[in-house]
């Protein structure tokens, strides 16, 4: 069967496959792009009225593309999600035309939606620790309590996504200075690991239950599972109804914390994105503006004149 012949439910799962093998999209944008276009095959069916081969998606025109997208805004969609639904087209039909020889002139009319791009909410220091303390002392049990501080700790302390965490193995023992993390599309980095942050992942080790073993998880749930990152944010989201703060103070926001807290110090940036594990330094860049930020406000509250 050739590609114009093939259904698009078809060429839609090798479009995912090869995003998966090949360019190491991670599990969960893979996901996202996957129900995107699922519910665009479903449009199309209903738009043209039955079962859709590539030679049609060749053929769309922008109004047909157009015609999803408006009717995606009008499910309500943020304009976030409309944006990723753009990248996940245009994904696909780039995808058609380079590798299936099914060239969608129409894609050319694909325009990601304007969206104001919102500063990362660092957590204060102070913060940070009084959210560790609470999350340790809710733990009903010591090793979980351990485990819980090891896991913020090291979000804090070295600036970890908190699937780099959950990924972490036994092989990252024993402990030194340095830990090797696998973070997005499977690539690799060494970030610095702070003495304090290594006294709590060893304090946890050493409490914890299960053995780890070279390919076992890290971090370990109450029946010897991997760690969920939901049981993470949870913990995280008791603590901090407990200390009144606001609903920004996730785990992902210690990491955020991590990139302010050290610009505000004197970090270079290209060492930052290193550190952050970014791939473009225009991701890190975003901090610069957090500090500045941060000094507006500091002005506006303090300063005799701000007033």
């Amino acid at each position: 069967m050739t590609p114009a012949g093939e259904p698009v439910a078809s060429l839609i799962a090798r479009y995912l496959a090869v995003c998966g093998d090949q360019r190491r999209m991670s599990p969960h944008t893979l996901r996202a792009y996957g129900l995107t276009l699922d519910r665009f095959a479903d449009f199309l069916i209903l738009h043209l009225g039955g079962a859709v081969v590539g030679g049609q998606l060749a053929a769309l025109t922008a109004a047909d593309l157009r015609g999803f997208l408006a009717r995606r805004r009008g499910e309500g969609l943020a304009a976030a999600s409309l944006a990723r639904d753009v990248s996940a087209l245009r994904g696909f039909l780039g995808w058609l035309r380079r590798s299936e020889g099914l060239a969608c002139d129409a894609m050319a009319a694909l325009k990601s939606p304007k969206q104001p791009r919102r500063l990362p909410r660092a957590v204060a220091p102070a913060d940070v620790r009084e959210l560790v303390d609470v999350v340790g002392d809710a733990a009903a049990v010591p090793w979980v309590a351990a485990r819980d501080t090891a896991v913020l700790l090291l979000l804090y302390g070295a600036g970890l996504r908190i699937g780099e965490a959950m990924a972490l193995t036994g092989a990252a023992l024993p402990l030194g200075d340095r830990l090797m993390v696998t973070g997005k599309r499977n690539k690799t980095r060494v970030v610095p690991l702070l003495p304090r942050v290594a006294e709590a992942i060893s304090a946890y080790v050493a409490a914890c239950p299960f053995a780890p073993g070279p390919a076992q998880p890290l971090f370990r749930g109450l029946r010897g599972g991997a760690l969920d990152a939901g049981t993470v944010r949870r913990a995280v989201q008791a603590a901090r109804a407990v200390l009144g703060l606001p609903a920004s103070a996730s785990p992902h926001a210690l990491r955020h914390s991590f990139a302010t807290h050290l610009l505000a110090r004197g970090a270079d940036l290209r060492q930052l994105q290193e550190l952050l594990g970014h791939a473009s330094l225009s991701s890190t860049q975003i901090y610069t503006q957090v500090d500045a930020a941060q000094l507006l406000d500091a002005w506006a509250s303090a300063h005799p004149r701000a007033g």
